[in-house]
């Protein structure tokens, strides 16, 4: 039977997990390696540029999913939003029936739904609702990770000291992706207007006019097309499920989802 959330306490350096380590988990490992005893990672089936940063950010590997939940004390979830659900049932899985459970902190960019259901994998407690915002943090100043749930503090107390400044949201779970679906409105949803607006211009055959009018009312046409262009290339087939997920927290607040959804067709055609 596993230890229920009144019965847990962290060593005074826990082994801590990362699943799994992209540029921001990577940035993740690295700030808690003075905190911890080890920070750990699973290689099995990982390409080898996650390979390359795991080793870069000093690392330790183990073979797979399974024994990084078996060994770990807290296990930081830092997935593509899609992968969110799978990767927390295969933690739930290798932790199945044993009398100890590791602390679980979903720090992807999912709806609050997504995290009640990652919830339900685990005992009372056991997870950490968490939201990122800003970009993978090497030195302080740049980024915070917002916390909620009934552990919320024990993970803002793992990070102090580090790049990552901390915030806690309250005991709920849910509230930190909440916070982060609102934010993915201004820093993904509205700039995917501007691949909107390109792709239906040129169809529609008014490209170089939109061009003309646009820089003369002042707005830098092709620099945010450019910006938002090379950030789509680049990582819009991660924002594809991000924006699905905003959607669907939008879509329970009561509030048009249709921006949201939108955005993630365009990342997904980008």
């Amino acid at each position: 039977m596993m230890v229920g959330v009144s019965d847990w306490s962290l060593p005074a350096r826990p082994v801590i997990g990362i699943l799994h380590p992209g540029a921001m988990g990577a940035a993740l490992g690295s700030a808690l390696k003075a905190r911890a005893g080890a920070v750990i990672w699973a290689d099995a089936g990982r390409s080898q540029a996650t390979s390359k940063r795991a080793e870069l950010a000093d690392l330790i590997a183990v073979p797979d999913v399974r024994e990084l939940a078996r060994r770990a004390h807290v296990v930081i979830s830092i997935c593509p939003p899609g992968a969110a659900r799978e990767v927390a049932e295969q933690v739930a899985h290798a932790v199945a029936g044993l009398d100890r459970t590791p602390l679980y902190v979903d720090a992807n960019a999912v709806s609050p739904a997504t995290v009640a259901s990652i919830g339900g994998l685990f005992p009372d407690g056991a997870v950490v609702d968490g939201a990122v915002i800003g970009p993978p943090a090497w030195e302080a100043g740049t980024t915070v990770l917002w916390l909620s749930g009934p552990r919320a503090t024990t993970v803002e107390a793992l990070f102090a000291g580090t790049p990552f400044a901390t915030r806690v949201l309250g005991a709920e779970l849910g509230t930190a992706s909440a916070l982060k679906a609102c934010f993915a409105l201004q820093s993904k949803a509205l700039p995917a207007i501007w691949l909107a607006l390109d792709e239906a211009a040129r169809t529609l055959g008014v490209d170089g006019p939109l061009r003309e009018e646009l820089a003369r009312t002042g707005v830098d046409y092709p620099a945010e097309l450019g910006a938002v262009a090379a950030r789509a290339k680049e990582k819009g087939w991660r924002w594809v499920a991000e924006m699905e997920e905003a959607a669907d927290a939008l879509a329970a607040a009561g509030v048009p989802d249709g921006f949201s959804r939108a955005a993630a067709e365009m990342y997904r055609r980008a």
